[in-house]
């Protein structure tokens, strides 16, 4: 499907590939992996056609369908769930002209459009768009918001709900779980497993690349080579090669070297003439095996703390959240209204967390639901709105938030940097910690701007070091680190003898370090009694026992495009505070009256919901009709107006559904 002759690719004077010959078969799973700078977005880059080899060819089979991340969005008014549903262009140009024949009052138009959908088979349009969004961790009611609304980490992602809901043979996939909480990089697995076509995959996510890929597509030295299997088997393979290989360079050595004690010493005797000859073409033919030049293994470290006392940060009975009364960042996570700031929010009720001396705290749930918020009420950035949090005196807090990278000053080196900082430490003391760091010689006086987001993201990290914390307090630190670098990291954070408490979507990172998981979502901050594994197999039943819940045909979409997210975004967040059952063991909360009642309500409106369905299925099979044509133009018209009815009556009741469905959940 995808083959590669002889194929170079340089990037100003530096040379990213050579001679890269291999080819993909449809249906294969690709991970591609390398160190930084390695040139893997510029072989993609090739492969979409934005960039043209320096030599070789590069030949795709048949007419492929590409579909890749879109690097930027544009500042749209239109809804999030068209957005995603464009990715489709051909039933989104059959969505689109039946929106405009419907607002003309032109009924030969729908039937025209109404036909061409059900050619296309896209009346599920909106509900797999929707999917796509809530699998993305976007809440229900922001699949209407505008695209320009949304903040910048938000449309990373309506991107990448976009990629996917487009026609493809091939998917490349830069990065996709970047900007992704581990829910969704649980969600999205499962959904690239089922993907037909052929994948391709920059991640520096080892869990999700051993989820994920069937091959492994090494990038180092210029050179590419394909293995079998994910990345573990890569790993293990790439291992066995370089032990095979210095085995063999070892062997030739010693053999290079009798060869030339035996020419030195009898090239000049008449008696062994004719053996020195033959040695000396046996020589000449040696493979001249290259001997394996060790990858330097990164390492960092933070400095044990001067004092590391053993209660260090609790919140008691806190609610958490943003003042109206004061402008406040927008925060990254938070979708919808909530980001612009303009009222008094309430995200986490009666929170009771603490903090001691090594331990070791990952914090899961979905994007929006509060994670950030808890972090930053835990460093004291936000106000508290009820409860009390309590800090020992000797608290020093390490900070690392999204935004920490994009902070860096502009202009600024690594020793300006710290110099801000630490402005009586001497000029040596600082060049010796930042050597530490990777930032030796003159990279610690380059400006930021030519640094790598991995290189920045290294920086943020060594600034936080440089504090001595006995506390660290990271979110998404490893966005921008390449696998060697998330390794040295994560052998950082085993060592540090501090506090650790984590935000991440990297399951191996997390794995390495944390050895508590507490769970913040629905307004609630609750321990998670199990690991990681467990915490994914939680997550597949919920989603199941979701979409069971459902009636079949179009109804059984709402759940899972649907299903209830974070508190956030709803005005009534306050009215959730009784929060939702513990996602721990088999304990289950006894329902209530109230609980009976609106799942009594919520039966009545599945079945009204069915009702409505089925009639939406026969009016548009009629609308379909091109037999209509010839009907009464008030046929035709009344038609399309009880459609259009039926459609407004279904919606409706489609929201009350959500509406009462999230209710349930919420407890």
């Amino acid at each position: 499907m995808l083959t590669f002759r002889n194929l170079a690719l340089r990037r100003g004077e530096q040379l990213l590939l050579s001679d890269v010959d291999l080819s993909l078969h449809a249906g294969v799973r690709v991970g591609v992996v390398g160190r930084n700078g390695c040139g893997k977005t510029s072989l993609f880059a090739v492969v979409q056609g934005d960039l043209d080899p320096d030599r070789g060819d590069l030949e795709l089979s048949g007419r492929v369908r590409i579909a890749s991340v879109a690097q930027e969005t544009p500042h749209l008014p239109d809804p999030a769930v068209d957005f995603v549903m464009s990715g489709d262009a051909l039933v989104w140009a059959a969505i689109k002209a039946e929106r405009d024949a419907m607002a003309a009052e032109d009924y030969e138009a729908v039937a025209v459009a109404h036909q061409r959908l059900a050619e296309l088979q896209a009346y599920d349009a909106e509900a797999r768009a929707a999917r796509l969004l809530h699998g993305l961790g976007f809440p229900a009611v922001t699949h209407d918001k505008p695209v320009g609304e949304f903040s910048g980490g938000w449309r990373v992602r309506l991107n990448l709900a976009r990629a996917l809901m487009t026609p493809s043979d091939l998917l490349l996939l830069d990065e996709p779980t970047n900007h992704l909480d581990l829910d969704a990089v649980l969600w999205l697995e499962d959904w690239l497993l089922n993907y037909p076509g052929t994948l391709l995959i920059i991640s520096h996510d080892r869990e999700f690349l051993d989820g994920v890929t069937s091959h492994t597509l090494h990038l180092h030295d210029a050179r590419a080579k394909l293995y079998t299997g994910n990345y573990t088997s890569f790993e293990r393979q790439r291992s066995e090669h370089l032990r095979l290989q210095q085995i063999a360079f070892e062997k030739e050595q010693a053999e290079r070297e009798h060869l030339q004690k035996f020419i030195a010493r009898f090239k000049a005797k008449a008696s062994k003439a004719k053996q020195a000859q033959s040695r000396m073409k046996r020589l000449a033919k040696l493979a001249g095996t290259e001997a394996v030049r060790a990858e330097h293994a990164l390492h960092i470290s933070f400095d044990v703390p001067p004092k590391l006392p053993f209660s260090l940060i609790r919140l008691n009975h806190l609610d958490a959240g943003y003042r109206a009364a004061a402008p406040r960042e927008v925060d990254e996570h938070l979708p919808g209204e909530l980001a612009s700031g303009r009222s008094d929010i309430t995200i986490l009720r009666n929170v009771g967390f603490g903090l001691e001396a090594g331990d070791r705290v990952a914090l899961l749930g979905p994007n929006g639901a509060g994670k950030s918020t808890l972090v930053k009420t835990l460093t004291g950035e936000l106000p508290l709105l009820g409860g009390e949090r309590n800090v020992h005196g000797d608290l020093r807090v390490g900070y690392f938030a999204q935004h920490t990278v994009e902070s860096l000053r502009a202009g600024a080196s690594p020793m300006d940097h710290l110099r801000e900082i630490a402005p009586e430490a001497s000029t040596q003391d600082m060049r010796s910690f930042l050597g530490r760091w990777y930032f030796s010689g003159q990279r610690a006086f380059q400006a930021v701007e030519v640094f790598s987001g991995g290189e920045r993201a290294r920086l943020a990290l060594a600034l936080i070091a440089w504090r001595k914390p006995n506390v660290l307090l990271l979110d998404e630190p490893t966005n921008h680190l390449d696998l060697d670098m998330r390794e040295a990291l994560a052998e950082a954070l085993s060592d540090f003898d501090g506090a650790i408490v984590l935000v991440s979507h990297d399951r191996h990172l997390i794995g390495l370090v944390c050895d508590t998981f507490w769970r913040v979502a629905d307004g609630r901050v609750e321990p998670f009694d199990g690991d990681l594994d467990e915490y994914a197999t939680w997550l597949s039943a919920r989603a199941n026992k979701s979409a069971a819940g459902a009636e079949p045909g179009r109804v059984a979409e709402i759940p899972a495009a649907s299903e209830a997210g974070s508190p956030e975004v709803a005005a009534g967040v306050a009215a959730r505070s009784g929060g939702n059952p513990k996602p721990k063991g088999n304990q289950k909360a006894k329902p209530d009256q109230s609980t009976s009642r609106r799942q009594q309500q919520l039966a009545k409106l599945e079945a009204r919901l069915q009702v409505s369905a089925a009639e939406l299925l026969v009016l548009e099979g009629r609308l379909a009709d091109p037999g209509l044509y010839a009907a009464e133009p008030q046929a035709l018209a009344g038609l399309a107006g009880r459609h259009a009815a039926v459609q407004k009556s279904h919606e409706v009741l489609e929201a009350e559904w959500l509406d009462l469905y999230g209710q349930l959940e919420a407890g």
